[in-house]
């Protein structure tokens, strides 16, 4: 059975992992008949936010235990995962990607990914396994797969031309369709990037999903 890695960056969109994007990817996963396991980093969310007023709070939340409210309790911390034990790898959207698991929403085109990320995901890359990335996630393409990987976020101007200034390519996309870079094996979809309704978001993450396993060997 083919087994997935999905990449959590914590749990709540502006701070953490987009839970509805997250869910729909483990629904995919599931009804495709696919195995998945969700794995997050052990580190310190880069700042809490509530989610009702949209304000900073001055709590401290870890992006592995935010992770497994999404997961359940079933979340591996990524240091302890083995690439080689999977067949592809998924990271769905929010803003704890951009905070979490790098820092484009500080540095921009300037950002570097979280070392274990970065790791765990190459590793699988360079493995032959395809990758899929949602929402935000899109931005670490350069620095995952190289100059002239091509990926979307959707339309978005100013996140579109940071990915450019990197050395990416970005292509323009609807809410719910996919981008395939089909020599990195690299299958992109805006969410809620640009999405306005949850079924959009439902129908672009079941393709990058359906994409992402056709491509496993």
């Amino acid at each position: 059975m083919t087994k997935v890695a999905v990449i959590l960056s914590g749990c709540g969109v502006f701070d953490g992992g987009e839970i509805q994007e997250s869910t729909f990817t483990l629904l995919a996963l599931d009804q495709a008949g696919a195995e998945y396991q969700c794995l997050a980093p052990n580190i310190n969310q880069m700042h809490v936010i509530n989610h009702l007023t949209g304000q900073e709070t001055d709590e401290q939340r870890n992006v592995l235990v935010e992770s497994a409210r999404i997961a359940r309790g079933k979340v591996l911390d990524l240091v302890d995962a083995v690439p080689g034990d999977y067949d592809a790898v998924i990271v769905p959207g929010g803003f704890g990607v951009a905070k979490n698991l790098c820092d484009f929403a500080l540095k921009g085109a300037d950002m570097s990914v979280n070392e274990q990320v970065q790791i765990f995901i190459q590793a699988l890359h360079n493995a032959g396994c395809p990758v899929g990335l949602a929402c935000i996630s899109p931005v670490m393409s350069e620095s995952l797969f190289g100059e002239g990987v091509v990926c979307t976020i959707g339309n978005d101007e100013a996140t579109a031309s940071a990915i450019d200034e990197m050395g990416a390519r970005h292509q323009n996309c609807a809410a719910d369709d996919i981008v395939i870079d089909e020599a990195n094996k690299l299958v992109t979809t805006p969410a809620y990037m640009l999405a306005e309704r949850i079924s959009e978001v439902s129908t672009g993450i079941n393709k990058m999903v359906g994409a992402v396993l056709a491509m496993v060997k």
